[in-house]
């Protein structure tokens, strides 16, 4: 399926690591430019650089300059089509609410809930001058699934959705799509690496790895799948929102959990 993304023009944050990685790579395999924006841009983003379809961009966008300076660099393109708004990061709680401090709630805040917002409110007036174009925000199956070991996380997560919506209300007519991806656990350093969650828990918990990550894939019932998601099945879901192929999508919300959520 031809997604009609050559020659198009994205900026996506996060995009170092994981999925914001996978979907920079997507994007380049289907001939778009992408202002890859990452607090550290070495390793596989700068093989991607490479190509010159990439520019990757140093930046802290939990900072309040950092993502529209960012945004800004999209000029290097000549304009802008498609905002990826996926850098975040997940820190288990494991002694409870009672154990986060304020510091801790406005970190996550920062760069969990507010660069999105810092980075789609530039981006909205450069979208405009194209005649439109799309927000694709990478949420949390944890907006739809409130868990004390991640409450902070969850929060900002929920929050994303709700701001999304209220978007594509507002900018809809003039030609703006706002959708979410809410991924369940992804095999991902976020998840997987050596300081990652499971690595968190299973230190927490007195358990090994293996334990901890196949404990994570029971919980709350299992995934169907009996699987973690892969970072490019993420990114396919990404890159079909971003498209015309989903042009009468907005203010939506598209759940990619291997099944973890019961629930209608």
């Amino acid at each position: 399926m031809d997604l009609h993304l050559s020659g198009k023009v994205a900026v996506v944050t996060g995009a170092s690591k994981g999925i914001g990685l996978a979907i920079t790579r997507a994007l380049v395999d289907e001939g778009a430019s992408v202002v890859a924006g990452a607090r550290d841009v070495g390793g596989e983003l700068t093989d991607l650089e490479a190509t010159s379809k990439v520019i990757a961009v140093p930046v802290d966008l939990s900072t309040p300059n950092g993502p529209s300076d960012l945004v800004a660099q999209s000029a290097h393109f000549g304009g802008l089509d498609i905002v990826v708004n996926n850098v975040g990061a997940l820190t288990p709680r494991v002694d409870g609410f009672l154990s986060i401090s304020d510091e801790e709630w406005l970190a996550t805040l920062n760069l969990g809930l507010l660069a999105a917002i810092r980075t789609t409110r530039a981006a909205i007036p450069l979208l405009l001058e194209r005649g439109g174009g799309n927000v694709v925000t990478v949420a949390s199956v944890n907006a739809y699934l409130p868990d004390p070991g991640v409450l902070d996380y969850s929060a900002a997560k929920a929050a994303l959705w709700n701001v999304s919506k209220s978007l594509s209300k507002e900018f809809g007519p003039q030609g703006l799509r706002f959708n979410t991806v809410s991924p369940g656990p992804v095999e991902t350093p976020l998840w997987l690496g050596e300081h990652g969650v499971a690595a968190t828990i299973a230190a927490a918990t007195g358990t090994d790895f293996e334990t901890a990550k196949a404990n994570t894939v029971a919980a709350q019932g299992g995934f169907t799948t009996g699987r973690f998601t892969r970072p490019e099945e993420v990114a396919d879901l990404v890159l079909l929102l971003a498209s015309n192929r989903a042009g009468n999508v907005n203010g939506s919300d598209f759940m990619i959990d291997g099944g973890l959520v019961k629930g209608l």
